[in-house]
């Protein structure tokens, strides 16, 4: 080898491509996932509504921050994309943009955890739970502050929001749980990724 260096061979070396950004798999499958929340947030929406729908967007978001790992930036415009698609629904205007946004930075957090004894479906669960608990709580407490800020807003009763707040996080965490497992297989996609 070392003569063929001398003679002015060049040695290769095969270098590993850092990820700079989400490729069109990763924005196809936002896409899909997003517009899948939208339509059941839309359909069973009609059927539950005690003044605000539970919002089946946030499990999509969940589900695709946890399928494509996206850095902490990439997390950031998929909640703003999820909020964005929220104002197509009725409710309080602007609102999901800043609740949407808190609760993917949330998800993409907690799946960095080094919950290593935690065991993947429990995982799963938790995390989406509790990032749709962020939002949840985000659309609340900006909300309230809006209204005792002045602002002409009619909010819903605290009670009301805490039991669909709680019942939306349960409902995603188990559509998170559910649909996690069948699609990271379909996708091909490792768990450490």
């Amino acid at each position: 080898m070392e003569q063929l260096m001398e003679k002015g061979a060049v040695k290769r070396e095969v270098a590993a491509r850092e990820r700079k950004g989400l490729g069109i798999r990763e924005v196809l499958l936002i896409g899909i996932l997003l517009a899948a929340g939208a339509v059941l947030k839309f359909f069973v929406g009609s059927v539950i509504n005690f003044g605000m729908k539970p919002n089946f967007i946030i499990a999509m978001y969940c589900l695709v921050i946890l399928l494509i790992r996206p850095r902490l930036i990439e997390a950031a415009i998929i909640g703003l994309l999820a909020g964005a698609i929220c104002q197509f629904f009725p409710g309080q205007p602007y609102i999901n943009f800043a609740s949407e946004l808190a609760g993917a930075l949330a998800m993409c957090l907690l799946i960095r955890l080094p919950l290593e004894r935690i065991k993947i479906p429990v995982k799963t669960v938790f995390c989406a739970f509790v990032s749709t608990l962020v939002s949840g709580f985000s659309f609340i407490g900006i909300m309230y502050l809006m209204y005792y800020t002045g602002v002409d807003i009619t909010p819903t009763p605290l009670a009301i929001f805490m039991a669909i707040i709680f019942g939306t996080a349960t409902i995603n965490a188990v559509i998170v749980q559910i649909l996690y497992v069948p699609l990271r297989l379909a996708l091909k996609i490792n768990d450490g990724k």
